[in-house]
């Protein structure tokens, strides 16, 4: 069985060596001075013609499946992604994970799995990503090894090459798909009940200002996107991100992206700076797509002073961690803040902390929602409102659990006063029970 798997992998890596081989003839007999001036279809004809005349030289002995194969790999080589082209155009492919070339693999349904794909050497990897990297305007080389950088179809790609990475060139890339998933599809994939989703609305539209938590893949840029899909249209959105990842329907959104230093280590531009300019703009909200620096700050500024339902996300294990993570961040900034001033600053500006959890079997759920109501004795006072508590597994191994309502009432509920709504009607999602997937 390993002498099996062993043959396949030396295969693969063969008939990568024999791809890059002809991509490497082909580049070496276009005249790029009449390509230039070629249209794009007629380009690709003619690189399709000349790759297909070289699989058919004899010497090659590549049979007709073969020779099919070869030339859509070439294709991909010099206008897709290479080896890993059938992975970028599969729905059900979340992450690609390279580490080298020998190794690839795919998180599928919140699992990882290897696959038999295989780049033909180092070299090979290596210009795969820097024809990836340029492409996004970025670049990579000894002096300048990590890369982050957003693909055409939306993607998240990040690149790490020797020194510092030991096993040879490294890639992730996440995958957000064409369809972008709605509260409905959560509810439907038993990741948050009705009720849940319903006081997330609630939240919303009465302008909370939330903070959602979890582990890295949990689903929190998910659960983010769902959820500002309820801002009125209205409104003002103003979007901060290292990587742009959010997708806002609303007419008025402004979506700014942080930049990178250039190769003389100027003209940096970072989350913290795009806070403070979005300030000046005029914002009724802002979404920072992930709080992890001092811009947690300017953040928690912007909540205080009048731009009621901003959002965020923050990397944590639970919802006390995450207040601990904002002051971490806090002090990190350089501000001369006892962690007394420091825990009211964030105690007035965080409503509802919503913590989300990739279980082991890769299913996401939102496990926690939590109001933050101010500070008791000097530590903060964070009420439970709804939660998922697992109760045992199925004989698959696979986790069994419940959501509840604890019967607790969150006091930013007043603020639906100021939409005009009744906050009497709202007051029977908050009746302490288990929670049921068929409520109207």
């Amino acid at each position: 069985m390993v002498a099996s798997s062993d043959t396949s992998a030396a295969s693969s890596r063969d008939f990568q060596r024999l791809k890059t081989s002809l991509h490497r003839q082909i580049v070496d007999v276009i005249d790029f001075g009449k390509a230039e001036s070629m249209s794009e279809q007629d380009l690709r004809s003619q690189l399709r013609s000349l790759a297909e005349h070289l699989c058919t030289r004899q010497e090659i002995r590549l049979d007709g499946a073969q020779r099919d194969v070869m030339v859509n790999e070439i294709m991909d080589e010099i206008y897709g992604f290479g080896p890993i082209e059938s992975l970028m155009v599969d729905p059900t492919v979340t992450d690609i994970l390279v580490n080298g070339p020998d190794r690839v693999l795919v998180e599928r349904h919140g699992l990882l799995e290897v696959t038999n794909i295989r780049f033909a050497d180092s070299q090979h990897l290596m210009r795969f990503i820097h024809r990836l990297v340029s492409r996004a305007g970025r670049r990579i080389d000894e002096s300048n090894p990590i890369v982050d950088a957003r693909l055409p179809d939306g993607s998240r790609f990040n690149a790490v090459i020797p020194p510092l990475a030991l096993c040879g060139p490294t890639v992730s890339i996440r995958r957000f798909g064409n369809k972008r998933l709605q509260i409905d599809d959560m509810i439907r994939f038993g990741s948050l009940a009705p009720a849940m989703a319903d006081f997330m609305i609630l939240a919303v539209r009465g302008r909370m200002n939330m903070i959602v938590a979890g582990g890295t893949g949990a689903g929190k840029t998910t659960l983010l996107n769902c959820m500002s899909r309820f801002i009125p249209d209205s409104q003002r959105v103003v979007t901060i991100e290292e990587t742009a990842e959010l997708s806002l329907q609303q007419s008025d959104v402004v979506p700014l992206e942080t930049r990178l230093p250039n190769m003389e280590g100027k003209g940096a531009v970072t989350q913290r700076d795009l806070l403070r300019n979005a300030l000046r703009m005029r914002p009724d909200r802002i979404i920072v797509g992930e709080a992890r620096g001092a811009e947690v700050l300017d953040m928690l500024q912007a909540m205080n002073t009048g731009h009621d339902g901003s959002m965020s996300t923050v990397h944590a294990n639970d919802t006390r961690e995450t207040l601990d993570r904002l002051e971490l961040m806090i002090a990190l900034s350089g501000a001369d803040l006892t962690p007394r001033i420091a825990r009211q600053y964030i105690a007035n500006a965080i409503d509802i902390v919503i913590h989300v959890t990739r279980l082991h079997t890769g299913e996401r759920r939102v496990t926690r929602i939590s109001e933050v109501s101010g500070l008791r004795d000097g530590e903060y006072k964070v009420d439970d409102i709804f939660v998922y508590r697992i109760n045992g597994q199925d004989e698959n191994g696979k986790p069994r659990g419940s959501f509840f309502a604890t019967g607790y009432q969150p006091v930013a509920l007043r603020r639906l006063a100021l939409t005009g709504a009744s906050i009497d009607q709202y007051k029977p999602l908050f009746e302490p029970r288990e929670l049921k997937f068929n409520q109207d």
